[in-house]
């Protein structure tokens, strides 16, 4: 929407500032809803806190920095300037969105609480049990190659949930679902506590999901 609108602008001859455009969008980094140390044992609060004030911080950055030079290429009609934006654009831009999604999905283990009413016969009707889910969602998560996410998503055409893996920071809305719940498996996401083995982490997430938060996504998605 902003790209049309300073194309539209500049076609007719207005005088656009981009960087007061680009003002009104642009990206912050989002507030934790809970304190970094709040998900321990599982995660520990020095990886949390390396991962929002670092890793997400930078991904923001660096997209409001992407933006900002495509605003100006817009408004220049550097149409070469603009596609070679996109790659930083994507890779900032999923990384934003991934980890917005991911403070949220996660919630202290004081407060956790399993899956219940749609979310769980849902789940239950697909994959049998809660337990087969988890076993299957943590198989394929771990067995991603490199960095990138698991994620649960719901299909709009089919009405049904699907386990989905991507690689690197690309979101799952390039798929086509909507992201419900999403496991980070770069490695600064767990490296300090569980070195190598990825599996132990993705087992340790397990108690720090918040189902209420999906089950919110999934309905927000159903209407």
């Amino acid at each position: 929407m902003l790209a049309r609108g300073l194309l539209a602008a500049a076609r007719e001859g207005l005088n656009v500032a981009p960087s007061m455009t680009r003002s009104i969008s642009t990206v912050k980094l989002p507030d934790m809803p809970y304190d970094y140390g709040a998900l321990e044992p599982y995660i520990s609060g020095h990886i949390m806190e390396l991962h929002h004030t670092k890793h997400h911080a930078a991904y923001v950055a660096n997209l409001n920095k992407a933006l900002e030079q495509q605003a100006e290429a817009e408004a220049k009609g550097d149409v070469s300037k603009i596609i070679s934006l996109q790659s930083a654009i994507k890779f900032n831009g999923g990384g934003h969105i991934n980890h917005d999604i991911f403070w949220t999905n996660l919630i202290p283990a004081k407060d956790f609480a399993p899956p219940s009413g749609e979310l769980k016969a849902q789940i239950e009707a697909q994959w049998k049990s809660l337990d087969n889910f988890i076993a299957t969602f943590s198989a394929q998560t771990a067995a991603v190659q490199g960095s990138g996410w698991g994620w649960l998503g719901y299909n709009k055409g089919t009405g049904r949930l699907e386990i989905a893996t991507m690689a690197n920071q690309d979101p799952l809305s390039m798929t086509g679902l909507v992201p419900l719940l999403g496991i980070d498996v770069w490695e600064h996401a767990y490296y300090l506590q569980y070195k190598n083995v990825r599996p132990d982490y993705i087992k340790a997430v397990w108690n720090v999901v918040n189902w209420k938060n999906v089950a919110d996504r999934l309905a927000a998605a159903k209407k």
